[in-house]
């Protein structure tokens, strides 16, 4: 127990010294972050995590720019009992790109957030500081894009970016889902991002697959922020 809190307070040190400089991604482009993404990794020492990273899986996001530049954030995942659980959040653009703020009344907590390196049509990694009564933990979360089908090409094949399907497409585009899926090389990344900032490797997780959400048989109960 206390070589554990040991860990921890030297994790926590080491955040507050190395978070403050996180910086977003170069170039960062809101509306390509728009659509459904999967999230698959989720890393934190906060305790709440502790205590129930075992029993969690992944869940869904949608992200949506509004005209103003802030971010429409929609997470949903299925629970146990066969219901869906909802939160959202208004994400306000601050002055640098790629880097958002938003207040979660659910949690009682200030969030600094920053997209801090993603591939628009594979993965996003998500750096946020949450603050409440004046202490700050790190949150990194990792995103697959929801798989979707290019344009069509010439040759009358579209092809799916993410997940390396192609499909024979007549007129329009077309889209298809699978569940999450990361490789190796990137959960590796996340990891090591984790770790680097200040994350306890016992609390980083690759999330596993969940069930799919249905309108009809999962209703959500809305958290709103």
């Amino acid at each position: 127990m206390r070589n554990t809190l040991l860990k921890m307070l030297a994790a926590l040190m080491c955040t507050l010294a190395t978070c403050a400089d996180v910086m977003p991604v170069k170039d960062f482009n809101l509306e390509m972050m728009a659509g459904k993404w999967y999230l698959v990794g989720f890393a934190t020492n906060a305790q709440w995590f502790v205590n129930h990273k075992a029993s969690m899986k992944s869940g869904v996001a949608q992200l949506s720019p509004t005209e103003g530049g802030d971010l429409d954030l929609s997470y949903s995942k299925l629970n146990a009992d066969g219901t869906c659980w909802r939160m959202t959040h208004l994400a306000r653009k601050t002055e640098t790109p790629g880097r958002f703020t938003f207040h979660s009344q659910a949690w009682n907590n200030d969030n600094d957030m920053r997209i801090v390196d993603v591939v628009y049509n594979d993965y996003a990694l998500v750096h946020t500081i949450k603050t409440k009564d004046g202490v700050s933990e790190v949150l990194n979360k990792l995103y697959s894009k929801f798989c979707s089908l290019a344009s069509q090409q010439p040759s009358g094949k579209a092809f799916c970016i993410r997940c390396l399907v192609h499909l024979e497409v007549m007129t329009h585009s077309v889209f298809a889902g699978r569940t999450p899926e990361t490789s190796a090389v990137l959960q590796q990344k996340f990891t090591q991002y984790s770790l680097d900032t200040g994350i306890l490797a016992d609390n980083i997780a690759i999330l596993p697959k969940n069930g799919k959400l249905s309108k009809q048989k999962n209703p959500c109960r809305p958290f709103s922020s």
